[in-house]
């Protein structure tokens, strides 16, 4: 069963592999070869084709349900409901909308006439099929927005499209595995109206509305509540960026994430508490495992509901509910045999599990607690127990925590035995009971929040000064795979039952782990990555021994920014723990938005930049024309700003980087009043191979002149999918073609890498080299 199960899970791991999808007929031909197996009983073989073939199917269904190009930027009406609870900022909300009705409308603003006849036409009707499911953002909303609210809309859409940088969060893999075939933001003209409540709905969504609004008159401004929404509803939108920092140096970012453990804990409380007390009751004493395990998924079930029946809880309820059907059944089955039919289902229901990291994290906890607790815990107390399974777990989780954070906390054991107890016994069970009576004993369960307010209080104090604690949690190298293969044995060793000899080889297995490689350039090279920050410009040059930082693109809310979702997670994937220089060119959002929380989460020497009274806190230096310094054998020269323009775009700091193998130039947002300066200054010093077009491609910037004395070999823009502004402009790109200039948007590109070594140079887009099927080509 095991080997099985596990042969049906690589199935669906190679399809999640794939540049692009196979043919139909390959299905086909994948039919026959299942039949084939299936006649010479290679049974394990053939639950890896039906693995391969199930991926293939499923990812084929939902591909199909994505926006059609024709229809991105145009204006669309829709008919449909708010799905799940909105997320709100200073300037939008944003919310899932399951769309009932898709109407083309020639005649709306913008709506051109690529379908017209009669001017108005469903969407099914002209072919133009719209998705299942948007990802809609309303900007400055007049009205509340509220989960189960049906509304019409006028739209605008675009395909499913993201960020993509290495080590970084892959947006559109997320919205591909949660269904979502289109974003976009409501137009405020036609006026959005409101049908009012989808009864269909509004058992699920208006019910934890209902109990958000209720928690947030109970609480008021209280710093619990955005914890308490995310153990009791999975709201975690109100979750501020330092809580989720020290959440991670302490390890404990699954305890405010409602999980398998969280469902499981608390059906195991109910599991227990049933067998005690129903078993002392008549008739029913005859089979109270059999009550006991029907009520633990019935709890189940429900804590799903109230969390949305988000993803990870559904497959919760699902591995649970395997588990207690052994029970209902009779079955004494051996537990990997169990956790091994839980697997099949939950690859079964959803294919696309294996693309996210909770399902991995969840598995291996399980497998590594089982295989433990047949070891070496048996002939423990309750106690040491919970701490021997405690200790286990981090260890065993820890090859997994740094492929898919590159971060581990040193001191998650101590804090995850303090904060697991708190948190299952006390903090949720209690948060649950006054959910429950929230509506009919008010009072009661304003109490009983009030309490659970004041033990989170003091957990928060406690995690909050684990965090400071030096060395808390260490940030860590992606590792190669290679690593973590000879990681996995090492675990099987470590944690393998007493009398198992030579436990010390999982030292030696470890260490490609610890020490993962990190090739470094040599000394006169240049290594430039530009990441894909959307909208706004950020870079990373890296030395020998250095490396610097510029700009850090957007921020787009307190819990929100590129700094802390794109560049963050880059340096500390290339085993980054210092930044020697920050170079902020000028004060636009889309290039000093990241800045503050880069600068919290890592080490910075030195902050440049022409803006200094904007980042006083952190004492910059102001960047004037003249500055240089060289690192291994690479000079770094401050071209501009020397002179004041009217025009803060033309004040940015323009970095020149020379080597004997090449050059680099940095130019932030400037304009022609600035270029034209820098040719007259400069003049053929100006020259480099690659160039970072000025503001990101605009009509304004990258003059004849100026790309006359650059005579960059590739002009990298730093632009936006689709963005509002048309950056790069038409005339641009020509003004490139005619100046025998490459270029590369990395709204197409992703994450630009540029090597410059041995006098060659070396340009690759990332969309370009390791792109999946789901992402837009």
């Amino acid at each position: 069963m095991v080997v099985s199960a596990l042969s049906f899970l690589a199935g669906l791991m190679l399809v999640q592999q794939f540049p692009i999808l196979p043919d139909v007929k390959w299905l086909i031909v994948g039919g026959v070869l299942v039949g084939i197996i299936a006649w010479l009983r290679y049974w394990r073989c053939l639950f890896f084709v039906v693995g391969v073939l199930w991926a293939i199917v499923f990812a084929m269904h939902r591909l199909s349900d994505r926006l059609p190009e024709q229809l991105e930027g145009v204006e669309v009406q829709v008919t449909g409901t708010i799905a799940d609870l909105p997320e709100q900022d200073e300037k939008r909300v944003r919310f899932d909308f399951i769309t009932r009705d898709g109407v083309y409308d020639a005649n709306l603003p913008g709506a051109g006439a690529a379908i017209a006849r009669d001017g108005v036409y469903a969407a099914s009707q002209s072919g133009q099929q719209l998705p299942a499911k948007l990802r809609l953002s309303w900007y400055y909303p007049d009205q509340p927005i509220k989960a189960g609210q049906q509304w019409v809309f006028t739209v605008k859409l675009k395909r499913v499209h993201g960020t993509m940088n290495p080590g970084g969060f892959d947006y559109e893999r997320w919205l591909f595995t949660e269904g979502v075939g289109a974003t976009g933001y409501v137009r405020p003209s036609p006026k959005p109206v409101l049908l009012g409540r989808d009864s269909a709905w509004g058992s699920i969504s208006v019910w934890r509305q209902s109990i958000t609004d209720q928690l947030s008159s109970a609480l008021g401004n209280s710093a619990s509540l955005a914890l308490i929404k995310a153990l009791t509803i999975g709201d975690g939108n109100s979750v501020t960026q330092e809580q989720w920092e020290v959440f991670r140096k302490t390890g404990t970012t699954h305890l405010v994430v409602i999980s398998g453990s969280h469902i499981g804990l608390i059906a195991g409380l109910v599991y227990f508490l049933i067998l005690k007390l129903w078993a002392r009751t008549g008739w029913l004493a005859r089979s109270p495992q059999k009550v006991a395990a029907v009520s633990a998924v019935l709890v189940a079930i429900f804590y799903s509901g109230l969390a949305g029946f988000s993803v990870p809880t559904q497959r919760s309820v699902v591995m649970l509910s395997i588990a207690m059907a052994a029970i209902i059944l009779q079955r004494n089955s051996r537990p990997f045999n169990t956790l091994s039919i839980a697997l099949f289902a939950v690859l079964i229901v959803d294919p696309l599990a294996v693309l996210s990291a909770g399902f991995w994290l969840s598995f291996l906890a399980v497998s590594v607690i089982v295989y433990t607790v047949s070891g070496r815990l048996g002939k423990l107390g309750p106690v040491w127990g919970a701490i021997k399974i405690n200790g286990v777990t981090s260890v065993g989780l820890s090859p997994l925590l740094l492929l898919f954070f590159q971060q581990v906390s040193l001191i998650a054991p101590l804090a995850n035995l303090i904060a697991v107890p708190v948190i299952s016994l006390l903090v949720v069970p209690l948060s649950l009971l006054a959910v429950i009576i929230m509506f009919i004993l008010p009072t009661l369960a304003s109490k009983l929040f009030f309490l659970v307010d004041t033990v989170l209080q003091g957990l928060w104090w406690l995690l909050a000064h684990l965090a400071e604690i030096p060395m808390a949690s260490i940030n860590h190298a992606l590792p190669s795979y290679w690593a973590l293969l000879f990681a996995v044995p090492g675990i099987l060793l470590l944690l393998a039952p007493v009398g198992i000899p030579a436990r010390w080889l999982s030292l030696v297995l470890f260490l490609p782990l610890v020490f993962t490689d990190v090739k470094q350039p040599e000394a006169g090279d240049i290594n430039m990555t530009l990441l894909d920050v959307g909208q706004g410009l950020s870079a990373v040059v890296q030395t020998t021994h250095h490396l610097l930082v510029y700009d850090t693109g957007a921020k787009f809310s307190e819990q929100s920014d590129m700094g802390q979702s794109v560049l963050l997670p880059f340096l500390r994937s290339q085993g980054v723990a210092k930044i020697n220089s920050l170079i902020i060119s000028h004060g636009d959002n889309d290039h000093i938005g990241g800045a503050v929380s880069l600068m919290r989460g890592m080490d910075t020497e030195q902050v440049l930049t022409s803006v200094p009274q904007q980042l006083s806190e952190y004492a910059p230096i102001e960047c004037v024309a003249g500055q240089s310094w060289l690192w291994d054998e690479v000079k770094f020269t401050v071209l501009a700003p020397r002179q004041s323009f009217v025009s803060e775009n033309d004040n940015s700091c323009v970095l020149k980087i020379q080597s004997k193998h090449g050059a680099v130039l940095l130019t932030g947002d400037i304009e022609a009043a600035a270029e034209s300066w820098l040719v007259e200054t400069y003049g053929e010093a100006l020259k480099a191979d690659v160039l970072v077009a000025p503001h990101h491609g605009s009509k304004t910037s990258s003059t004849a002149g100026f790309l006359q004395a650059v005579q960059p070999g590739y002009v990298l823009i730093p632009a936006g999918y689709r963005n509002q502004f048309g950056h790069p402009h038409k005339d641009v790109l020509a003004r490139y073609r005619q100046a025998d200039a490459l270029w590369l948007n990395s709204a197409d590109s992703g994450a630009i890498v540029v090597n410059v070594k041995n006098n060659v140079l070396a340009v690759r887009g990332m969309r370009q080299t390791e792109s999946k099927y789901w992402n837009i080509k």
